[in-house]
């Protein structure tokens, strides 16, 4: 484990290695306890570095067994050998020489899960972002690319099953029982998409034909015995493929693509050239142990990895500060996949919804920063919702400024000028530059500012005139380390919706530019005039979020719900009632903290039974509308002085109070979609089963009854029903006898399963009131848990911390020093589970004062300790400052 070093690394200060490793061989002699690796590296020194250029090489706790250059060795005053680098003084004058590592390795001891570990028996690799230097010294920095040939030695008995990246190049068997495989990547790639993967594991083959007519071999590795929960993700891997050529002319390059799944991996998954490595809870789904979340995630997470082949792996980033350029442009391609596969506007609004939920956050509290950092201790601590979901939405943007034609010439663009190369953000923007025309520079501010914009608008009608204004203004708060913004090109999507439902023509614009459906902000002020409409409208603006923004639009209730009844753009449609939600919420936890009681406006309350019985509006969509915004969501648009308590009230009472009104529509449309056919994970049947369960949940807070809740539970024919119905005993009922019943049957039917097992700890996780974290430190000492498999310390410690807001934020701050607890405990073996268990702290400032001062005691006992590591340290000290 790394402690602080307390160094800080800046975008300017980048400077290209000295030394470049063209080629190497590596060669791993398997062993739980002693693993030997020899690596053969091809060293190339850059024109003009003078030979007395000392070869400095990344190492993290490593111990050097020997070290040659051109097969001699070198003497002990010729290099410096520490666990974290290895220093070669003497070099030879020539520009290309080989140097030989040998390194010795404990994987069953690595407990941190980076470099190379053992998971149930099975080697595995972790290399991002720093990982391979746990392996051996290397440049290990996303510049330096290198094609690899990898021998992998190890008992068969144990370990019959040896993978690397690339192509399969030889294999056979060696003495005494052990025998090895050769792969050879011919790609060059950095070292953090280096993979090994060496195990006793079955495989789920299939094969895929490219648009050019090349087979390809397709694997997916499991457990024995859980081949079949693999057949979903072989499906998603697929029609991935398909996509990728049909929709980006991105064709697969090597002959065989094989995935590993894994039940100890610190990350969803990683796109090691080849050879992707996955945690299991993105592979294995059947109807029995996996819900609709499940088959969504692993579909859009599959492709996630494989579109990585083109934006990251063939093309890769410069230096880690452009982490966006690989992860941002990924994944607005994994959510393009999805929406094509599944519905667009259901997509939509789920993507915005994460978005709020852990970005917003993030831009408003002490771990702003920019979609491209410009400075960082850890790395590990930027795979965060603004590189990955806020650098998808900036990809959004430009696809909308430029248009889809124009937007795909530029990615065509970029992948021909740039393939087999490590480059920049300026590179991209540079691309869709070329290929349109525009000046970019403004809009590229979305990557080097932090913070959410907001834009406030007012409107007017004046009808002698038939002028409809818009007076748009646009301000990005201060952040940390950013006290003066720069004004941003923000591309507004609006529509002028008539009395009709219908969008509204107009004769010109003044004021501002208006293309396409929309407005291009610039300018810190905008007075934007329509000549011509005929009536007054409605604004509907930033449609389908077309912006990252937060949007200040003073508008009657009655027009939001006409928008929610007529808005012909759905996300809008649901944006107007959602909005609705929330202000209501807002004022009834206001009127709750004050003792009063929560009273809600009848029009509102009777609106959500219409949606429910809309057959127009698909299953899945009013799932979404009809789920009330989230405790945090509300917390979020209050924004300080926040009672956690207050607002769980009030949203309970709306909860019931909508149940109430809607009690017999909800109960009919709820048996009306009942008889839904054999199981499938496909969209339509999977929004079907969504509203039933969102009707559930009012029916049982309407009625106060856990009986329709129990009968779920009892004939549910897929754990997507079951595990609804759970939740809603738990959660409305806790500590019933129904309650209790329902968790124990689900124990007893899932404990050998620890994929459903950890469906069990969220629920009770997840139960509201302030003696959950009670609960959560029993469910601890459960035969199930392990401090050592991140699955688990997320399923229990950290859904509690993220997601449990009356729980975490109780009043004496005891759910604060659990966290706390539990961060320092984590810590001892994985420094990277711990920081982001850490990160729950980061909105403390923003609660009223006496929970702020619990949590700022509970932050301080972390920081206090002694020998914190580099990933945990970064975060504490950035939330406290």
């Amino acid at each position: 484990m790394r402690t602080d070093t307390g160094q800080a690394f800046r975008l300017e200060d980048y400077r290209q290695s000295d030394y470049l490793i063209p080629e190497l061989e590596m060669i791993f002699r398997l062993d739980p306890e002693k693993t030997l690796v020899t690596t053969k590296l091809l060293i190339e020194r850059r024109d003009g570095v003078a030979a007395d250029v000392p070869l400095v090489l990344d190492g993290d706790g490593l111990k050097l067994e020997k070290l040659l250059i051109d097969g001699g060795a070198v003497e002990h005053n010729d290099h410096e050998a520490t666990a974290d680098s290895l220093t070669i003084t003497r070099l030879p004058r020539q520009s290309r020489f080989e140097v030989t590592i040998v390194t010795r390795l404990a994987p069953a001891q690595n407990k941190a899960l980076m470099g190379l570990y053992v998971s149930n028996g099975v080697y595995c690799t972790q290399c991002e972002a720093e990982g391979f230097r746990r392996i051996s010294y290397f440049l290990d920095r996303p510049d330096v690319l290198s094609t690899y040939r990898v021998r992998i030695e190890a008992r068969e008995k144990e370990a019959p099953l040896l993978l690397s990246n690339g192509n399969p190049a030889e294999s056979g068997a060696l003495e005494d029982g052990w025998h090895y495989a050769v792969w050879h990547d011919p790609f060059p790639k950095p070292s953090y998409l280096f993979a090994l993967v060496a195990g006793d594991l079955s495989a789920v083959r299939d094969r895929f034909v490219t648009m050019s007519g090349r087979g390809v071999d397709l694997a997916i590795y499991v457990e024995h015995g859980k081949e079949a929960r693999a057949a979903y993700a072989m499906d998603a891997l697929k029609r991935s493929m398909r996509w990728d050529e049909e929709r980006f002319g991105r064709e697969y390059d090597l002959d065989v693509f094989n995935i590993v799944a894994v039940s100890d991996f610190n990350m969803g998954a990683m796109e090691n050239k080849g050879l992707n490595v996955f945690n299991d809870k993105y592979v294995l789904a059947d109807p029995e142990t996996a819900t609709d979340a499940d088959f969504a995630n692993i579909e859009a997470i599959i492709a996630h990895e494989y579109f990585h082949n083109w934006t990251g792996n063939r093309i890769t980033c410069r230096d880690w500060f452009q982490l966006c350029l690989k992860e941002g442009l990924t994944v607005y391609r994994d959510h393009e996949f999805s929406a094509d596969q599944r519905s667009r506007a259901v997509k939509r609004i789920s993507e915005v919804r994460t978005l709020r939920a852990h970005q917003f956050p993030e831009d408003q509290g002490p771990l702003a920063h920019p979609v491209r950092p410009r400075r960082y201790r850890e790395i590990n601590n930027f795979y965060t919702a603004t590189v990955y979901e806020k650098g998808s939405e900036v990809v959004r943007m430009i696809r909308t400024i430029l248009g889809a034609d124009t937007f795909r010439a530029g990615m065509d663009l970029y992948f021909e000028r740039h393939d087999g190369q490590a480059v920049t953000i300026e590179d991209f923007v540079a691309c869709f530059e070329k290929a349109s025309g525009k000046d970019l520079t403004q809009f590229a501010l979305w990557y080097h500012q932090a913070g959410t914009p907001n834009v406030t608008v007012a409107t007017s009608y004046d009808a002698r005139a038939r002028e409809y204004t818009l007076e748009v203004e646009q301000s990005v708060p201060p952040t940390p380390s950013e006290a003066r913004k720069r004004l941003m090109h923000i591309p507004l999507a609006f529509g002028l919706v008539g009395p009709d439902g219908q969008d509204m023509a107009y004769d010109g614009v003044e004021g501002a530019e208006v293309e396409d459906g929309v407005i291009h902000l610039r300018k810190r002020r905008h007075i934007v005039r329509f000549k011509g409409v005929q009536a007054r409208p409605v604004a509907s603006l930033n449609r389908g979020f077309s912006a990252p923004i937060t949007l200040s639009l003073v508008m009657r209730q009655k027009d939001r719900l006409f928008l929610a009844c007529h808005d012909n753009d759905l996300f809008s449609r649901w944006e107007a009632l959602n909005t609705l939600f929330t202000e209501a919420l807002i004022d009834a936890s206001t009127r709750v903290r004050g003792g009063k009681s929560a009273d809600f406006d009848t029009t509102l309350l009777g609106y959500p039974a219409e949606i429910a019985a809309d057959e127009g509006l698909e299953a899945a969509y009013r799932a979404l509308a009809l789920t009330l915004p989230a405790e945090a969501d509300i917390a979020r648009e209050i924004g300080s002085n926040i009672d956690p308590d207050a607002i769980g009230r009030a949203r309970e009472a709306l909860r019931k109070a909508i149940a109430r009104e809607a009690q017999e529509t909800f109960a009919r449309v709820y048996r009306d979609l009942g008889d839904d056919g054999p199981f499938s994970p496909d969209a339509k049947s999977a929004g079907r089963r969504a509203l039933r369960n969102v009707l559930l949940e009012y029916m049982a807070a309407g009625s106060g009854d856990p009986a329709s809740a129990v009968r779920q539970f009892e004939t549910a024919s897929s754990m997507a029903d079951r595990a609804a119905a759970l939740s809603v005993l738990a959660h409305q009922f806790p500590g019933g006898d129904a309650a209790r019943a329902a968790l124990a049957a689900f124990e007893e039917r899932y404990r050998d399963n620890p994929l459903v097992l950890d469906k069990w700890f969220i629920v009770q996780a997840t139960t509201p009131g302030g003696k959950t974290v009670d609960l959560v430190r029993e469910l601890m000492e459960h035969p199930a848990f392990s401090l050592t498999n991140p699955n688990r310390v997320r399923s229990l410690i950290g859904t509690f911390a993220s997601s449990n807001q009356t729980g975490f934020h109780r009043s004496d701050g005891e759910g604060y020093r659990f966290l706390a607890d539990a961060v320092l405990a984590v810590e001892k073996h994985n420094p990277q589970v711990a920081a982001r268990l850490a990160v729950a702290f980061r909105s403390w400032r923003s609660l009223e004062k006496g929970r702020q001062e619990e949590a700022r005691k509970a932050l301080a006992r972390i920081a206090g300790e002694k020998e914190l590591s580099r990933d945990l340290r970064d975060i504490v000290e950035r939330t406290l400052a």
